[in-house]
């Protein structure tokens, strides 16, 4: 019987939460015609909150988390997977009630597995992972929406986060004027880096303000934020402009009139990353390994093994991260 290691948060009879690295059977793991070794996964907001307990995001413990995998086909029964075959997996109910990618071996549906892009190595697509392919799908969304880079600046929110960086670099690859809001100071250098041509304090876009239209100062936006700050974004698009929304970190809620959208035209685009057909999803992993290749990708992305994953975890349901975390599976 095949076993494997893998993080598992388990809920006691009071209603608390730990987590142990344990040995798990092979046989344990969900139906599914697809088994899959993990070498890498990424470390997303949803794996903190999977691990800490909270029953919106996985109903039953004891749980592996994990939305993101990396690694090699051990078997499947679908012909268009053989064994060997490099591949990832983000998304679906990976990591949320499907044991996930902070184990050894997954399996899934064969349906929710895309080939390893030629152009990226398993770690690289891991350091993308939810969070990079969520970024992409944004700059996707605002490009099929009309947004040039001559039509004035970006500004990403919440972009000390692991979709604002990717958001901020992809966006500065493709030619956009960027400006990155964030209230961590540590950040700023590799923002810099990352091709954001100004950094904007996070409380000039995140305090409430009633007015129902502002001064137009952004042609598009990607926001993480959501709350007031999506509310001010909104209100400070310039004529025709879009903001693709992918995020809550400030809040679920937001306030707002239609002034703006039959005032100015502008759009609210909203992104999901989870439930996307495969078929969608494959294409734009193709892309992210050839034309939208990012450079940086290694400058952004803090390397763990199994013994730092609570604390990395904590940190960032603390919002106290910055860029990426990577697990190594093998370390």
């Amino acid at each position: 019987m095949q076993q494997f290691k893998a993080l598992q948060v388990s809920e006691d009879s009071e209603g608390k939460y730990s987590a142990i690295v344990v040995e798990r059977n092979v046989d344990e793991l969900p139906e599914g015609d697809t088994l899959i070794q993990v070498n890498y996964s990424s470390l997303n907001f949803k794996d903190a909150m999977s691990f800490s307990g909270n029953k919106a995001v996985t109903r039953q413990y004891p749980h592996t988390p994990g939305i993101d995998a990396a690694g090699t086909i051990i078997s499947s029964t679908d012909a268009g997977l053989n064994a060997g075959d490099e591949v990832l997996v983000t998304g679906y109910d990976l990591g949320m009630n499907t044991s996930g990618g902070f184990g050894q071996i997954i399996r899934v549906p064969a349906e929710w597995v895309v080939k390893l892009p030629s152009g990226l190595s398993q770690k690289e697509s891991m350091i993308l992972g939810t969070a990079g392919f969520t970024a992409a799908l944004c700059v996707e969304k605002l490009l099929n929406n009309g947004v040039e880079p001559s039509q004035g600046k970006v500004v990403v929110t919440g972009a000390s986060g692991g979709v604002g960086m990717i958001a901020v670099a992809l966006l500065s690859k493709l030619g956009f004027d960027v400006a990155a809001s964030t209230g961590k100071q540590a950040a700023h250098d590799t923002l810099s880096k990352l091709g954001a041509a100004e950094i904007v304090d996070r409380n000039a876009l995140g305090e409430e303000n009633k007015r129902p239209m502002l001064k137009e100062d952004w042609a598009a936006a990607v926001d993480v934020v959501g709350g007031d700050t999506l509310s001010n974004v909104i209100k400070s698009l310039r004529y025709g402009g879009s903001v693709a929304a992918c995020g809550l970190v400030q809040s679920a809620n937001f306030s707002a009139t239609v002034l703006p959208f039959i005032l100015r035209g502008v759009n609210l685009l909203g992104v999901d990353s989870v439930l996307l057909p495969i078929e969608t999803k494959r294409a734009l992993w193709d892309k992210l390994g050839s034309e939208w290749k990012l450079d940086q990708l290694e400058d952004i992305c803090s390397d763990i093994g199994f013994g730092e994953l609570d604390a990395s975890l904590a940190q960032l349901l603390s919002g106290g991260a910055n860029g990426r975390f990577v697990l190594n599976l093998n370390s």
